[in-house]
């Protein structure tokens, strides 16, 4: 179920998707910057933390963004997925910093519990295909995890909310910036086919509900995409494709409401 969105060419590139919003690319997922340029530190946020072995990189990319040294304010967590935690525990030890998600994912990250498995058949796709290799846990991030405030607040984040977006996994939660509408959506959708290897390696811009193969709930991963596209995002990352702005986004987010509905239906 999807519709393309067109793209602005500098939303395309890894940097800049909004003022004090940035992405960095890794690998097949997108990691998020939430601060001012220069800001120093502790006075920026990082929202999830990419695959297994992208500390450096990370690292790298907040000094150039924030200075020499620059540690964030805190580490928001969209969910506790592999591809979105791989340097977590990495990050928050060498930062000294808390790492946040929703309470209902804290029992994937601290060792109590693995996350469902996959469904290699939905969706197609090579990637679906081998989304069986997928690891699912139970992962131990350590002491430094802690809950989201139940007010939608967020550490670190002064004019941001969190919104609770399940069906991709049980406590997903995607981020809204309140003045101008920019979004962190984490899995809950995607700009390109994330079911198709090719897709994901050309970052081909369609917009998509959350990694079929590896969504367990989609009555909720429904409603999630619904409560998105009420939020009229003007900029939007997601997990996984390019970043998406504009008008465009907003009418393309109402058709995949429109069309999982119509699955809904059909079903």
């Amino acid at each position: 179920m999807s519709t393309a969105a067109p793209l602005d060419n500098s939303a395309r590139a890894a940097g800049a998707v909004a003022p004090g919003l940035f992405v960095l690319r890794d690998r097949f997922v997108n990691v998020a910057f939430v601060g001012t340029p220069g800001a120093g530190d502790r006075a920026w946020v990082l929202v999830d933390t990419g695959m297994p072995g992208s500390a450096g990189r990370i690292k790298r990319a907040a000094a150039t963004r924030f200075g020499a040294g620059a540690r964030p304010a805190a580490i928001i967590l969209t969910h506790g997925h592999f591809d979105r935690i791989g340097a977590a525990a990495t990050l928050a030890r060498d930062w000294d910093v808390h790492l946040h998600a929703h309470e209902l994912e804290l029992p994937y990250l601290t060792g109590r519990a693995s996350y469902p498995p996959a469904g290699p058949a939905v969706g197609g796709g090579m990637a679906g295909a081998l989304s069986r290799l997928i690891p699912r846990g139970p992962f131990h991030l350590g002491g430094r995890i802690r809950a989201l405030p139940g007010d939608g607040s967020i550490p670190g984040l002064d004019g941001w909310r969190w919104m609770a977006t399940p069906g991709h996994s049980p406590g997903h939660v995607s981020l809204l910036r309140v003045s101008d509408r920019a979004l962190i959506a984490g899995d809950a959708i995607t700009t390109t086919k994330s079911e198709s290897l090719i897709a994901r390696v050309t970052q081909r811009p369609e917009l998509h509900g959350p990694p079929a193969y590896f969504t367990p709930d989609w009555d909720e991963a429904r409603a999630s995409v619904r409560r998105l596209a009420d939020c009229s995002p003007t900029a939007v990352i997601a997990g996984d494709g390019p970043p998406m702005r504009g008008g465009a986004l907003q009418h393309a987010l109402r058709a995949l409401v429109a069309r999982l509905d119509e699955r809904a239906a059909a079903a």
